[in-house]
C-alpha cells in the first residue's frame, strides 16, 4: 500500500521539479519532502527522481509512478466522499489563462464535472492579468494563471522558463526591429517581453497583437515574427529561437492557483477543483517532443 501523503509529496515534486518549491506548496519543510520521497522510492524499490545540485528530473520509473499516484489519490478522494456522504453543490466561477487553450486542461475539467455533477461550473478564459483583476473584483472563485515576477501570492502549480519561439524557417535580422507577436495589455508574458527588450536596448515592432492564443500561434507559424512563450507549452509547428539570434533571456514564470474571497458552497467546490488540478498538473505541461531548428540540426 502506498501512503497517500507520500504520493501527494511525489506529485508536488514531479510538477515543480523542485524539492524547495514542493515544500512551499505543501507547507512543510524541505527535509520532510526528501523523507517522503525516499520512503516512496524504498517502497517502490525504484529511483523516481534523478537529482544533483542543479536539477531534478523524473526517471522512467518516476514517469510511470505519475499515473499510478493520480489514480490512487483520486480513488481515495472518491471513497472518502462516498462514505462521508458529502456532495458538492453550487456555482463555481473558474478562470484559466489563454496558455491552457491547447493543453489537456479540458480532460481535468471533464473528470471534475463527472465526479461533481451538481456543481455548476462556469469557465472564463482570459489573459492572466485580466483574470487577476476579475478575481480581485470578486467575479471569480478560482484562477489558474501566470504570476507576475516578484509576486508570492497563490499556490504554485509549476515553474517554467519563458523562451522566444517562432517558425522553424524564421530568420532574425539583427539590424532591423524585432517583429513581435504578443498578447495585448495586461498580458503578463507581453509585459515581460517588452521589459527585457527595453532593458537590452533591442528595437522591436508589433507584427501581430491578439487576445487569442490560436491567432498568435497562426501568426507565428506564418513566419510573421517571434513570441515569448512558456517552454513547456510550445505549440506544435513552432520551435525555440536559437540562442545565436542574440535575443535577451526572459527568465522564469510561475503558474499558480489563486482563490477568491467567497466563503460559501463555492469554496468547497473551488478547493476540490484546485486539488484536481494539482493532482493532474503535470499533464498540463509535459513538454512535447520538438523537431530541431534547422540551424541546430
Amino acid at each position: 500500500m502506498y501512503d497517500p501523503v507520500q504520493l501527494r509529496t511525489f506529485l508536488a515534486v514531479a510538477q515543480t521539479l523542485s524539492f524547495t518549491q514542493a515544500a512551499r506548496r505543501l507547507g512543510v519543510r524541505q527535509s520532510t519532502v526528501s523523507q517522503h520521497v525516499r520512503r516512496l522510492e524504498s517502497e517502490a524499490g525504484r529511483q523516481l527522481f534523478s537529482r544533483d545540485t542543479h536539477r531534478v528530473d523524473l526517471t522512467e520509473d518516476g514517469e510511470a509512478m505519475l499515473g499510478f499516484a493520480r489514480t490512487i489519490l483520486q480513488a481515495n478522494e472518491r471513497a472518502t466522499a462516498f462514505f462521508t456522504g458529502t456532495r458538492l453543490r453550487g456555482r463555481l466561477r473558474f478562470g484559466a489563462s489563454e496558455d491552457f487553450v491547447l493543453t489537456r486542461l479540458p480532460e481535468i475539467l471533464e473528470s471534475f464535472r463527472r465526479e461533481h455533477p451538481e456543481v455548476e461550473l462556469e469557465l472564463t478564459v482570459e489573459l492572466s492579468g485580466a483574470l487577476h483583476r476579475q478575481l480581485a473584483a470578486g467575479r471569480l472563485d478560482l484562477v489558474l494563471a501566470k504570476r507576475r515576477a516578484g509576486d508570492t501570492h497563490g499556490e504554485l502549480v509549476w515553474q517554467d522558463t519563458l523562451t522566444w519561439i517562432g517558425a522553424p524557417q524564421l530568420r532574425i535580422d539583427p539590424d532591423r526591429p524585432l517583429p513581435l507577436i504578443a498578447f495585448p495589455p495586461p498580458g503578463i508574458t507581453r509585459a515581460r517581453a517588452l521589459e527585457v527588450l527595453e532593458e537590452h536596448g533591442r528595437a522591436f515592432r508589433f507584427a501581430c497583437t491578439s487576445a487569442s492564443l490560436s491567432a498568435l500561434v497562426a501568426a507565428a507559424r506564418a513566419g510573421l515574427g517571434v513570441m515569448a512563450h512558456t517552454r513547456g507549452l510550445i505549440p506544435p509547428g513552432l520551435v525555440p529561437v536559437p540562442s545565436r539570434a542574440g535575443l535577451p533571456d526572459l527568465g522564469d514564470v510561475d503558474f499558480v492557483l489563486l482563490h477568491g474571497r467567497r466563503r460559501d458552497t463555492a469554496q468547497d467546490a473551488a478547493d476540490a477543483l484546485a486539488a484536481a488540478i494539482l493532482a493532474g498538473g503535470d499533464r498540463l505541461h509535459r513538454a512535447p517532443v520538438l523537431p530541431p531548428h534547422p540551424d541546430q540540426a
